[in-house]
């Protein structure tokens, strides 16, 4: 069965399709492993100049030197990231700014699927606060260089498990309702899908030259489901390798048909696997007045506000 879903993965496009990358600048978000590890390699085989984005320094050196075995004219650097701390994204932004004077792809990749329950240092829900606060503070306090770059590109990677999920406002963190890890991780790649469409909105209102899509990776086997016995039991009979579920997050960070808000994921068995392609979204993320509620929450939360014209604020 992997064979065939290998052969029906390749009948569409793969990473051989990705456009020269040479003099563009990436970051990628937990992109020591999984599908952040090859992301940032197709990127930098194709001349991208790419940050590797990581907690974990012996993980990330050890993304590194694998890619650099197979690519030694790669140009790959790690960065220390740790999404679930407000103070290290705003740390993080600033040690771009220093080096940087532009940012042409943002890969907001990294996430944790279905943990024991826990909080950000800021006290949010884990999973709400690393895979959307986090990733939402550090596109805002980033934004001044994408805005700088020409027809940047920002790709956050959500799941098929939006569908099941729902924002509650009033307990985003499952402080009153009890934790649930699926339904907490279902709340966050829809919160997700919500801020790359309002983040499309207001840039499409500013005018501004960068674009915003998404990304799912279908069922891929990666050590985001480590938590989980039954992904981890059905991984070798259901889920694609690593490459192939980068596909979506590669096509919509260089595909020259991608619009804004557009959203890929694998194009067969229930967008389980398969070559990418443009994909639907449940109606609660379309939502639009949740989009802009949930923008709101973030900037609150984040302490960041988006400068369109700019560089972003901090409270």
């Amino acid at each position: 069965m992997n064979s065939e879903r290998n052969n029906e993965r390749n009948n569409g496009w793969t990473q051989h399709h990705i456009p020269d990358q040479s003099g563009r600048v990436a970051i990628v978000t937990g992109a020591n492993s999984g599908i952040g590890l090859e992301t940032a390699r197709e990127l930098a085989r194709n001349g991208a100049h790419v940050i590797l984005a990581c907690r974990s320094q012996a993980r990330a050196e050890g993304a590194l030197a694998e890619i650099r075995s197979g690519l030694p004219e790669a140009r790959i650097d790690f960065m220390a990231l740790d999404l679930a701390d407000l103070e290290q994204v705003r740390a993080f932004a600033a040690s771009v700014r220093e080096r940087f004077d532009r940012l042409d792809l943002l890969i907001n990749n990294a996430g944790v699927m279905i943990p024991p329950a826990s909080k950000t240092k800021q006290g949010f829900e884990l999973q709400f606060g690393v895979n959307h606060i986090g990733h939402f503070a550090l596109t805002g306090l980033l934004l001044d260089l994408l805005l700088a770059a020409d027809a940047a590109r920002i790709v956050n990677v959500s799941s098929t498990a939006h569908r099941l999920g729902g924002i509650d406002f009033e307990d985003l963190d499952f402080d009153a309702r009890g934790y649930s890890a699926s339904a907490a991780y279902a709340q966050s790649k829809l919160a997700n899908l919500l801020f790359t469409s309002e983040l499309a909105r207001k840039l499409a209102a500013k005018n501004a030259d960068v674009l915003v899509a998404a990304a799912h990776p279908g069922w891929t086997q990666t050590n985001l489901q480590k938590h989980s016995n039954l992904f981890q039991f059905m991984n070798p009979f259901l889920g694609m390798q690593p490459i192939g579920g980068a596909l979506p997050t590669l096509r919509a960070a260089t595909g020259g048909d991608v619009e804004a808000d557009d959203y890929f994921g694998p194009s067969r068995f229930f967008e389980m696997w398969g070559a990418p392609k443009k994909v639907g979204r449940a109606k609660a993320a379309k939502n639009r007045e949740n989009a802009e509620r949930l923008w709101e929450v973030s900037e609150h939360r984040s302490g960041v506000k988006f400068d369109f014209g700019g560089a972003a604020e901090a409270e």
